[in-house]
């Protein structure tokens, strides 16, 4: 689990939080649970290496606040409308009980090891994220899909996948496609015989041999156009 030192602060004007952006800080606030809200502070430099990660909103953290860690769960991220720097973070408790809904990634593995991959088949991702509705505390890391012996013309449904009986995806009513493995969009021709190459090769070079018919020379006797005679 990821850890993520933050230190309380007391800012309470504009200029104040301004400041705190410009010696290099991030504020963020701490909700949920029966505890009060807490307004921290946290490093925009380990912050921003964090956000690289395209799961970084679906990730439990600890953050550790003024020496006391606390699991928590990025919510939500304000970012600069010009500079596109981090503005503000909101950081949910992760409580026991509590459920929540939440945007979890699909992931596959054995790519190697399909043999509709091999065939030149081609993986159609539908859904890269799935949104699931569950306790904080049960937050799939992620949803597996194997790839292991799987052929082409196979689809993966959320019910293929085998989740805790607590989580539960927020689309219900029917059995929806994560991915499927679907033919290459292009067919390589398949080559030839020898022999039937051969063939055509002699085909080709007997009517090379054969004169076309504007070409033939003009039978004895007969006479040439008027172009042709010298």
């Amino acid at each position: 689990m990821n850890t993520l030192e933050a230190n309380i602060r007391d800012t309470k004007t504009k200029g104040e939080l301004n400041s705190l952006r410009d010696n290099g800080e991030v504020p963020a606030i701490i909700y949920g649970g029966e505890a009060q809200n807490e307004k921290v502070s946290i490093s925009k430099k380990l912050l921003k290496s964090m956000l690289e990660d395209s799961n970084f909103l679906s990730t439990i953290l600890t953050l550790n606040v003024n020496g006391k860690p606390q699991n928590v769960l990025p919510r939500e991220v304000k970012y600069h409308i010009l500079s596109d720097e981090p503005m503000h973070v909101d950081f949910l408790r992760v409580v026991p009980g509590l459920k929540i809904r939440i945007e979890v990634p699909v992931k596959f593995i054995n790519h190697e090891k399909s043999p509709g991959l091999k065939k030149g088949g081609v993986l159609n991702i539908v859904r890269r994220k799935v949104e699931l509705k569950c306790p904080s505390e049960k937050i799939p890391d992620n949803l597996l899909i194997d790839l292991d012996g799987i052929d082409i013309g196979v689809s993966f449904k959320i019910s293929s996948i085998n989740l805790d009986p607590e989580v539960v995806p927020t689309i219900q009513g029917r059995d929806f496609v994560i991915a499927t493995l679907a033919a290459p969009t292009v067919m390589k021709e398949p080559e030839k015989p020898a022999e039937a190459e051969a063939a055509e090769g002699e085909a080709g070079a007997e009517a090379a041999t054969t004169p076309a018919e504007g070409d033939k020379p003009a039978a004895e006797g007969e006479e040439k156009p008027a172009e042709e005679k010298k």
